[in-house]
């Protein structure tokens, strides 16, 4: 599994989530809501301390990660973190 973050979501989190040099991004699995690989879950994201890491990437010093508990969910799918401007949000594409 690899996770790819495009430079506009990347600035996006710079912006929104006040995201700053040595910080870490995880992406985690919340039940509700609806995503192209389910019709139960979804992904959340929060600032946090990483523990048990399956999958990362990092831009300018700043860390964006998957734990462990979550790899069931992925089953194989990488992740791409993407800027949607129409909704002014990111959107989150899986693709095998």
């Amino acid at each position: 599994m690899n996770i790819n973050v495009s430079k506009e979501a990347f600035s996006w989190f710079l912006e929104e989530m006040n995201a700053t040099n040595g910080d870490y991004i995880k992406f985690f699995v919340r039940y509700g809501g609806v995503s192209s690989i389910s019709d139960s879950y979804s992904l959340g994201v929060s600032k946090e301390n990483p523990s048990d890491v399956i999958a990362s990437c990092e831009i300018d010093n700043i860390t964006f990660y998957i734990e462990e508990e979550d790899a069931w969910y992925f089953n194989g799918y990488d992740l791409h973190v993407k800027y949607n401007v129409d909704a002014d949000e990111i959107e989150y594409i899986h693709k095998k």
